[in-house]
């Protein structure tokens, strides 16, 4: 009787912790996405690539499942912030991205 008690709980664990993996799932491919747009946004930025920041970061970000919610080219320095939905939630990662120095 024990061993299925056991047994019990542990199944009840694992369901009621799946939700948190799949949200830090959810943070990292925010934060990913996050990156990578700061940085082609940044190479537009430096002339390494043609047309504009924010359009480019926008793109790499839905390229990587993610919405581009928010993008500032201040010169060279290139700020978004972009959004992952998860179920009912949205988790949003901040990156910057620009020249060394």
């Amino acid at each position: 009787m024990l061993a299925i008690g056991i047994v019990a709980f542990v199944v009840a664990l694992t369901f009621a912790l799946l939700p948190l993996g799949g949200g830090l799932l959810a943070k990292s491919r925010a934060a990913l996405a996050a990156d990578a747009s700061a940085l082609a946004g940044a190479d537009v930025a430096i002339g390494l690539s043609p047309g504009f920041p924010c359009e480019a970061a926008a793109e790499i970000a839905s390229a990587n499942g993610a919405t581009l919610v928010d993008c500032v080219a201040d010169g060279v320095i290139v700020t978004v912030r972009v959004e992952v939905r998860f179920g009912a939630f949205r988790i949003s990662s901040v990156a910057t991205a620009g020249p060394p120095g």
